[in-house]
């Protein structure tokens, strides 16, 4: 075997041999996904501002405070004595205001209600949190296993150029100095896309410290296969099932929520037509008269009601915001739905098309690389090609291995996406649901 034959061998060793290297040490998807669940500093906020709307809400229902007055009544400015005239009196008195018709009571169920859709904004907030944790996951490992693809093809690269310098020095073979300048550029080319992706990588993981600490993220992701999974059968569902499907999203149902509550506010603004009724009594102590007589004590008793009688520019208007902040909402309920709506079928479209790339790649673009990059270094062990053309069936393969790569984590990540549209069937997400059903806060 002569110096050339040798110098081949060496190279289809290379490339047959090189592998993609193996971490320790690994964070996986379903870890980070339940660390952020679980350090999600909005939900404390979130369940403090639950916790004063229901403190609000039994202040609510509660009537005003009584008022008690102490007076001194009719006293005579010509001496100031206390038992100088009958009508001198020392008066204590209470009187206590009632609440318009079943007003107390309607505030108060309307703050109760208000209260409820914090409980639903926090699991809305976690599937949030859940499907950007999970993107940004595998965005980094979009950018971890790009990179070791590429590792792998500098590796070989960088040990084709020292053989093919040292071929073309020793002018074993047909070795020309445009291979040796070929495979130094592809080997540049490669060092740009691995700062670049290193950059998309660091930019992933910064991402994620918003939930997780910096040691967690300092670890390698796990490079093990894994599969999002689907909490329907997205493709598959009729309108009508989608739409039953995000009539239960917690954002509609927190929405749905404040619509009880400014529905029973219009119950409110109703009752300011009724009449408010006070109370009040009163006990006044008198002296005896300068001559000893006794004089009897005295007691008030009085009942005071508003008459509500000119309501075009008070009550009435009052009825008429109340309503239209209901509208509103019914209005925002709706905007919603067809948001998620709208973005549901935008994602469920790129999920087919991507599906039908992967189905491509996996069964024709990869195989034909391959059998293309396998072909090049045959004939060129064979004299019967030339190095460039292994150089560019090794490139085409690798791009098309990344190809491969972005494109089933991309429809991983369309499938968290989609499952943030179905988070009305995530136990994740509804565990506040749970929580309150055992009356934990």
């Amino acid at each position: 075997m002569n110096h050339f034959s040798i110098f081949k061998v060496s190279i289809s060793i290379l490339i047959l041999t090189t592998a993609i290297p193996v971490y320790s040490n690994e964070l996986n998807l379903k870890e980070t996904i339940a660390y952020a669940l679980d350090n999600e500093p909005w939900l404390t906020a979130s369940k403090h501002q639950q916790a004063a709307e229901e403190a609000q809400s039994l202040a609510a229902g509660t009537l005003p405070d009584p008022v008690l007055t102490i007076g001194l009544m009719n006293l005579p400015t010509n001496g100031f004595a206390f038992d100088q005239e009958a009508m001198t009196q020392l008066k204590v008195g209470v009187s206590q205001t009632f609440g318009r018709g079943d007003s107390l009571a309607l505030q108060q169920q309307a703050l109760a209600q208000s209260a409820q859709q914090y409980l639903w904004l926090r699991s809305d907030k976690l599937a949030q949190v859940k499907a950007i944790v999970t993107e940004s996951w595998l965005n980094a490992f979009r950018a971890q296993q790009s990179i070791a693809l590429i590792e792998q093809d500098k590796a070989l690269f960088s040990q084709l150029i020292d053989i093919t310098e040292a071929s073309y020095a020793s002018s074993v073979g047909n070795t020309r100095q445009q291979d040796i300048i070929r495979a130094q550029l592809e080997l540049t080319r490669l060092e740009d896309q691995l700062f670049m992706l290193e950059q998309q990588l660091e930019s992933a993981k910064k991402r994620l410290t918003q939930w997780l600490p910096i040691d967690m993220l300092s670890q390698q992701l796990s490079g093990e296969q894994f599969t999002i999974k689907p909490l329907a059968d997205y493709q598959q569902l009729e309108f009508e099932q989608l739409m039953t499907l995000l009539l239960t999203h917690p954002a509609i149902i927190a929405i749905e929520k404040t619509l009880t509550a400014k529905q029973t506010q219009i119950s409110i603004a109703k009752q300011s037509y009724k009449p408010q009724l006070g109370i009040n009594m009163g006990y006044g102590y008198r002296d005896d008269t300068p001559y000893g007589e006794s004089r009897a004590d005295l007691f008030s008793v009085g009942l005071s009601i508003d008459l509500p009688l000119f309501t075009s520019n008070k009550q009435d208007q009052q009825v008429n915001a109340a309503i239209s902040l209901a509208e509103a909402a019914k209005t925002e309920k709706l905007i919603a739905l067809q948001r998620l709506k709208g973005l549901y079928f935008k994602e469920v479209s790129q999920l087919e098309r991507l599906q039908q790339r992967a189905k491509l790649y996996a069964q024709q673009l990869l195989p034909q690389m391959a059998e293309q990059a396998q072909a090049a270094l045959n004939a060129y062990t064979r004299d019967d090609g030339n190095f460039s053309e292994v150089m560019r069936a090794r490139i085409s393969e690798l791009n098309a291995k990344i190809d491969a790569l972005n494109i089933e984590v991309d429809q991983q990540i369309i499938v968290a996406r989609l499952n943030y549209y179905g988070s009305g069937l995530d136990n994740d997400v509804m565990r506040e649901q749970t929580k309150d059903a055992n009356n934990e806060f």
